[in-house]
Formats: C-alpha cells, sequence, structure tokens
C-alpha cells in the first residue's frame, strides 16, 4: 500500500525516502516490507545509487475502485471519531485512500467536499481530547498478549495491574481498555486517560469466557461494532 500511495511502480523508492513520505521511521517501512516479501507480494530491491524498493508492475493490483461519494462518506465519517481512539487512525486511512485514487476520481472527491457543509450546535459542549493509545497496548490487543498497566484510580492513587486485553469500550464521554484484571479477578474498564504506563509481557492471553456485560459500572448496554455493519 506504501508503495503504490508513494507512486513507485515502475520507479524505485529507498526505504528512507518512503519513511519520509508517511511520517514513519525506516524501521517501520523496512518491517513492513519484509513481511510483505514474506508473504509473497511482489516487491523486491533494485542496488544502485538510484536503487530502491519496487513493485512488479504486471503483478501489482489495479487502483482501489472507490467513487468519489464513498471518499466524501469516509470523510463525513471521520467527524463522528473524534474524542476516540480511532481518530488518527481513521484520517491515516482516509489519506491512503486519496492517495490511490486516480488523479480525476481525487479532484472529483475534493470537489463534492468542498460541497458538504456540517450543522453542529452554535453552543456545543467540548469534544474530549482524544485518549491516547499506547503503541505496546495496540500491539499486545492484537497479539493477544498480557499486559502490564500501571494505573491511576479516581483519586490518582496508583497501581500495577496484569491484564489480559479484551478490547476497547467507549462513547461519548469516556474510552476504556476492557480487560480481565487479575489483581481483582474480574473483567475492569481501565480509562484510557488513567493509564499512566504500559508493558506488553510475552505470556499469552488464556481462553477465558468473560460477559463482558458484568461491567455494569458503566452504566450503558454494550453494542457490538459487528451490529453496527463492520
Amino acid at each position: 500500500m506504501r508503495l503504490r500511495a508513494a507512486g513507485t511502480a515502475p520507479r524505485p523508492r529507498s526505504a528512507r525516502a518512503l519513511a519520509r513520505r508517511f511520517e514513519v521511521s525506516v524501521r517501520t517501512i523496512e518491517r513492513d516490507l519484509a513481511a510483505l516479501q514474506q508473504s509473497g507480494v511482489p516487491i523486491h530491491a533494485e542496488p544502485g545509487r538510484t536503487g530502491g524498493y519496487v513493485l512488479d508492475k504486471e503483478r501489482t493490483l489495479p487502483p482501489l475502485t472507490i467513487t468519489p461519494a464513498e471518499a466524501t462518506a469516509l470523510a463525513v465519517g471521520l467527524h463522528a471519531l473524534a474524542g476516540t481512539p480511532f481518530a488518527a487512525d481513521a484520517r491515516s486511512a482516509l489519506h491512503k485512500v486519496l492517495a490511490v485514487m486516480p488523479g480525476r476520481k481525487r479532484a472529483a472527491a475534493a470537489e463534492m467536499a468542498g460541497r458538504v457543509q456540517l450543522l453542529v450546535p452554535a453552543a456545543r459542549p467540548a469534544r474530549p481530547a482524544e485518549p491516547v493509545v499506547p503503541g505496546p497496548l495496540r500491539e499486545a490487543l492484537s497479539a493477544g498478549r498480557v499486559l502490564r498497566l500501571e494505573y491511576a484510580d479516581a483519586v490518582g492513587a496508583l497501581t500495577a495491574r496484569d491484564v489480559e486485553p479484551l478490547g476497547f469500550l467507549g462513547g461519548d464521554e469516556h474510552w476504556y481498555l476492557a480487560a480481565w484484571c487479575r489483581l481483582r479477578g474480574a473483567p475492569r474498564g481501565f480509562r484510557l486517560d488513567r493509564i499512566r504506563a504500559v508493558e506488553g509481557l510475552d505470556e499469552r492471553v488464556p481462553d477465558r469466557a468473560v460477559d463482558l456485560a458484568e461491567l455494569d459500572t458503566l452504566g450503558s448496554d454494550l453494542v457490538p461494532l459487528a451490529e453496527l455493519g463492520m
């Protein structure tokens, strides 16, 4: 995706140039390219001063078939993600979608977006700041690893918790990490803004039947994202 978005085929791009283009580290680019190569994606490196990574132009995928209206819908949807752990990821995803759209369709999407105005209350309350999701937390949740948290309670007292991450819970006010807390022996919701430190452990999360409905202290019904069409 990074190579296609940078328009590299057939011109090679170095890992350093790709890192500058996507505002990530060279190490991240090299790790992602290595993973793609191992999965069979036709990426190879050309040596020399003008060399770099390149996709096999005869085996690359066709341009992403997304319409200007679909791209505009994604941009409108970003408005609803303000104050959630996914706002920055959603913006990044939209930029990637726009980057691989043909120029004519990208221009049409920009023209359509310019015709859209969002109505918001004149005296609406301030949205909460986007919660920061530490990298180790994201990685542990994806890989099914146990986490060690330093967590502040409502009065600021810190405790160390080994937890088995289950997912995210959130809504209008706060976002939580839902996890099985080994200290309490029960499922708990950990407010993301109260997590002071995170360490991913090597231990894998064991199979455990957990009913998130037990988290009744949140005072809200739980609606799985899958039920919303995800």
